[in-house]
């Protein structure tokens, strides 16, 4: 939607422009003013939490009112370049908006994610209601047993949500890639296109040149960032496959052995060392995310350099440039360091299941010899 719209404000001329603008807001409006009559036909609000209903509404309003912020800035941002220099201008205009939509996206799978994460609590608290239930209606065994059977609803729920939310992620870092593309492209034509003019300007189309490039480098790093975080997103995929697998095994073969209390402790174990490893992919998310903005802000800084002239100015923006970068490089050392952790506790997990299996097997063992003994016990006495 964002998107479109950008490019039918590039298309239109000013009067359209302004009087889709207005119609936008309008719309605006008038939602916010539905959302409050709702509202006030209920009476004292300020008593009860929002509901679920509410919430999701809310979260369109703000998403319908970022885009509308974004749009306005736009629209200034496109009346101060329309003055000077056309053409070059304008390509940094669009590289501008590029970045906004972006920022949009960012924003938008936030959104996803928060709502996601709001389903997924609701989900949690109505399992342990039926939970409760379930005890106080039935005896220990068959309790148990129950337990169980929950605890398996509410993993493939948890992991129908976490799937989702993969699936959301990706389809958002799909559309950036492109955005991408249609940027560095952008870039690579600006490069190319070459003008007549006196000696006295070339060292200052060097410079900018030099800019250019160091902007598509970047863009080759948010891509492979965005790639990265893609890559992310499917070993985690894999992994919740996997546990969920496991799981159910264990479930079964302990089950078949009765051995709750071996079960419960597999159980913990399993389930603790997944939410440390969903920890430390999600921690590795977060630092892609502040990767990518960072980027995203360098770039910024860049355009901005770019049309600027003063130099006192521009040293600033160096300066700024500079922190930036370092900045990121210390999100890379991070970012190693969660990849370190995630293998070490990768090779946790393994040995804790073998230590499992191993002990299954001795008890099973033990049982047999037992009852190997008990029958060679009883055909000797009675024989």
């Amino acid at each position: 939607m964002m998107w479109m719209m950008t490019m039918m404000m590039m298309m239109m001329k000013r009067r359209g422009r302004m009087l889709l603008m207005m119609k936008m807001i309008m719309i605006m409006l008038l939602m916010m003013i539905m959302v409050r009559r709702r509202r006030r036909r209920r009476g004292n609000i300020r008593m009860r939490r929002m509901s679920m209903r509410m919430r999701m509404n809310m979260m369109i309003i703000m998403n319908m009112m970022m885009m509308m912020i974004m749009m306005l800035m736009m629209m200034i941002m496109m009346m101060m370049m329309k003055r000077r220099r056309r053409r070059r201008r304008r390509m940094m205009m669009m590289m501008m908006m590029m970045m906004m939509m972006m920022m949009m996206m960012m924003m938008m799978m936030m959104m996803m994610m928060m709502m996601m994460m709001m389903m997924m609590m609701a989900m949690m608290v109505m399992m342990m209601v039926m939970m409760m239930m379930m005890m106080m209606m039935i005896m220990m065994i068959m309790m148990m047993m129950m337990m169980m059977m929950m605890m398996m609803i509410m993993m493939m729920m948890m992991m129908m949500m976490m799937m989702m939310m993969m699936m959301m992620m990706m389809m958002m870092m799909m559309m950036m890639m492109m955005m991408m593309m249609m940027m560095m492209m952008m870039i690579i034509m600006m490069m190319r296109r070459r003008r007549r003019r006196r000696s006295r300007r070339r060292r200052r189309r060097r410079r900018r040149r030099i800019m250019l490039l160091l902007m598509l480098l970047l863009m080759l790093l948010l891509l492979m960032l965005m790639l990265l975080m893609m890559m992310m997103m499917m070993v985690m995929m894999m992994m919740l496959m996997l546990l969920l697998l496991l799981l159910l095994m264990m479930m079964m073969i302990m089950m078949m052995m009765m051995m709750v209390m071996m079960m419960m402790m597999m159980m913990m174990m399993m389930m603790m060392m997944m939410m440390m490893m969903m920890m430390m992919m999600m921690m590795m998310m977060m630092m892609m995310m502040m990767m990518m903005m960072m980027i995203m802000m360098l770039m910024m800084m860049m355009t901005m350099m770019m049309i600027m002239k003063r130099r006192r100015r521009r040293r600033m923006m160096m300066l700024m440039l500079m922190l930036l970068l370092l900045l990121l490089l210390l999100m890379m050392m991070m970012m190693m360091m969660m990849m370190m952790m995630m293998v070490m506790m990768m090779m946790m997990m393994m040995m804790m299941m073998m230590m499992m299996m191993m002990m299954m097997m001795m008890m099973m063992m033990m049982m047999m010899m037992m009852m190997m003994m008990m029958m060679m016990f009883i055909f000797f006495f009675f024989n």
